[in-house]
């Protein structure tokens, strides 16, 4: 069975006027809005934003038996609204929360690393410095590595798992690091 949209003859007959809707509903109302809040007075303020809201859309809200879970929605969205803008409190301290900045790494030094483990990954027989390239340097997950390899996944895995060993023994990097 469908339910009829409400028109406005019979819109008046259940509630004939937003000011007759808020005195038969208010009460209820105003118990939703203070589960939103910790205080009564917050929780009037909340419920008078959002009937003012819903006055605004008065002639817009089709089926008017639906008009608790509307002011509903709109105690939420606004209850929403004002923790998100909420004030953030500062309180002075003695000491700095924040950590001393770390000192940036110097571009050099980076570069020498990054030369170094090129350097180490070249080393490697081609089939897993292929699959380390793929894997690392071009961000492919196991499965593509496998299939742009003809491989396995598992074979994938294994010869990566064993050059990433061969990278870590590797002097030049342990020296660089």
């Amino acid at each position: 069975m469908t339910t009829p949209v409400c028109t406005s003859a019979s819109t008046a007959a259940v509630f004939p006027s937003f000011s007759s809707y808020v005195r038969a509903r208010g009460p209820v109302l105003l118990r939703a809005a203070r589960s939103l809040t910790a205080n009564p007075n917050d929780a009037e303020d909340l419920l008078q934003t959002a009937l003012t809201k819903t006055y605004v859309a008065w002639e817009r809200i089709e089926d008017h038996r639906a008009l608790d879970g509307y002011v509903r929605r709109a105690l939420l969205n606004t209850r929403t609204s004002q923790w998100r803008k909420r004030k953030v409190d500062e309180f002075p301290c003695d000491e700095m929360p924040e950590p001393d900045p770390t000192p940036a790494p110097d571009p050099a030094e980076l570069q020498g690393l990054r030369d170094a483990m090129w350097r180490a990954v070249m080393r490697l027989p081609a089939r897993q410095r292929a699959m380390v390239v793929l894997r690392y340097y071009e961000d492919l997950s196991e499965a593509q590595t496998a299939e742009v390899m003809e491989v396995s996944i598992g074979t994938v895995k294994s010869a990566v798992s064993r050059a990433l060993a061969k990278l870590r023994e590797d002097p030049e990097l342990a020296m660089a690091a």
